[in-house]
């Protein structure tokens, strides 16, 4: 007996699986970040099955992101997070959070590397970022390297040293927060440690309650033992302090440290306080790993 004849029929090629929120593909970091919504990402995928494309072209020629947005995800999937103007609410000058490719944080990550080379290589930990006169761009400067530190993948903590004028509350929207000030005062712990959830590997302890007696705070064994279990903790440990100028505090904040990245300002620091403050730093210990020259 002969077996009927029976069509085989045509191989169908399977539909992609929806992106979940949570997953770390494009699609799934789209729909995480709210770019699209679920039902956008079955047009996508209907796109991208006929045209045989990215999911995140498809999503383009639909509309829905731009090549902003995927870059963005893109810089997800690498551990090299940034944001988008009015994404967050830090300071927006905050060049390396929000125009990370641009020729200034490309300067800063210049500076990242010979750091790395002169200090952090060495097996250093904490580096103070120091400048003569108030207004010379110290605190932005700090902030800055700190978040490129963080892309880098070094777990960086950033310390407001400034219990005088801090700003680093403000550059990433920490306010009412209790911080240096109050762990070297004994009322507050690693508690006090801010993670920025924007980024994979950074965190900011602000400079808490504005204490009467800022010198004498950071020149106590206490501040001493601090960065030490600072530096057991972090990869890379950068000091937000005072300007010279205006407060012997950098000096013993130096001390501790052993490093100060020194910033001058354009047409305004004087060659000659530039030498009298590498003079006194070295007479209290520190060396100068290096220094910057800003602009603005």
């Amino acid at each position: 007996m002969t077996s009927p004849n029976v069509a085989t029929p045509n191989a169908v090629n399977p539909i992609p699986a929806l992106p979940r929120a949570g997953d770390s593909s494009i699609g799934g970091l789209l729909l995480e970040s709210g770019k699209i919504r679920p039902e956008d990402a079955e047009r996508v995928l209907r796109m991208q099955k006929e045209l045989g494309i990215r999911f995140g072209e498809a999503a383009q020629r639909l509309g829905l992101i731009t090549d902003a947005d995927i870059q963005q995800v893109l810089a997800r999937q690498f551990d090299y997070p940034y944001l988008q103007e009015g994404e967050a609410k830090y300071s927006s000058q905050l060049s390396a959070a929000y125009q990370p490719f641009s020729p200034q944080v490309e300067t800063l990550r210049a500076v990242r590397s010979q750091l790395m080379l002169r200090w952090f290589a060495r097996g250093r930990k904490s580096l103070v970022v120091a400048g003569i006169n108030n207004g010379d761009g110290v605190s932005m400067l700090a902030a800055n390297l700190a978040v490129v530190f963080s892309q880098l993948g070094e777990n960086t903590l950033l310390v407001d040293a400034n219990m005088r004028k801090p700003t680093q509350h403000n550059i990433f929207d920490l306010k009412g927060r209790q911080g240096l000030s109050d762990v070297l005062a004994g009322r507050a712990g690693f508690d006090a440690i801010d993670r920025i959830d924007s980024f994979v590997s950074l965190s900011v302890l602000t400079a808490g309650t504005l204490p009467p007696n800022p010198q004498e705070l950071v020149s106590r064994a206490s501040f001493a033992n601090l960065n030490t279990d600072l530096q057991a903790r972090y990869d890379v440990v950068l000091y937000d302090v005072p300007a010279l100028a205006s407060a012997s505090d950098v000096l013993a904040i130096a001390a501790r440290s052993g490093g100060v990245l020194l910033v001058a300002r354009k047409n305004h620091t004087m060659l000659d306080d530039v030498q009298t403050m590498s003079e006194k730093l070295r007479h209290s210990g520190a060396e100068v790993v290096g220094s910057v020259l800003v602009d603005f």
